[in-house]
């Protein structure tokens, strides 16, 4: 009997086409019967955010980083050739010729194959997000239980 691989993945990007490559990833090694998990933390939590704005109680600094972030993976930025915002549609133009999966549907699928996806907590609480300001299904934690993860990982990588 073969044991269980897992694959944990810290996805600390958030830009458009990282996020897209660690739930390729992921959606790829799930398909291979590895359990696999997605420590979201800084910037990469944006990929957890909600589409529509959340009404919720916050500080000043709060507001600050609510309003400079992206609001849900689809308005993450490319890593390079972002060009004021031009470069998202176009990738996202091009992938659909392709018939590329765009990252929402990755998101999606990925939660349909029980890939665990983590909010990193600490970082939740220094940029002032809410576990309602996140997607339904996902699981908040912080670095000690994805150490506990990646420790019998057989692939670990950090995006």
């Amino acid at each position: 009997m073969s044991e269980t691989k897992k694959t944990t993945i810290v996805l600390f990007s958030g830009d458009y086409d990282k996020a897209m490559a660690a739930y390729i990833i992921a959606n790829g090694a799930a398909a291979y019967d590895h359990e696999v998990t997605i420590f979201h933390t800084f910037w990469g939590l944006n990929a957890l955010r909600k589409d529509e704005p959340i009404a919720v109680k916050k500080g000043f600094m709060e507001k600050m980083f609510g309003k400079m972030m992206p609001r849900g993976a689809d308005k993450m930025g490319l890593s390079k050739m972002n060009f004021a915002g031009m470069g998202p549609k176009m990738i996202k133009d091009v992938m659909k010729k392709h018939n590329a999966i765009p990252l929402p549907q990755l998101i999606e699928m990925a939660q349909e194959q029980d890939i665990k996806l983590v909010a990193c907590t600490m970082t939740m609480d220094l940029l002032g997000l809410q576990e309602k300001e996140l997607l339904d299904n996902i699981e908040y934690a912080g670095v000690a239980a994805y150490l506990a993860d990646a420790e019998d990982g057989n692939v670990n990588l950090f995006i």
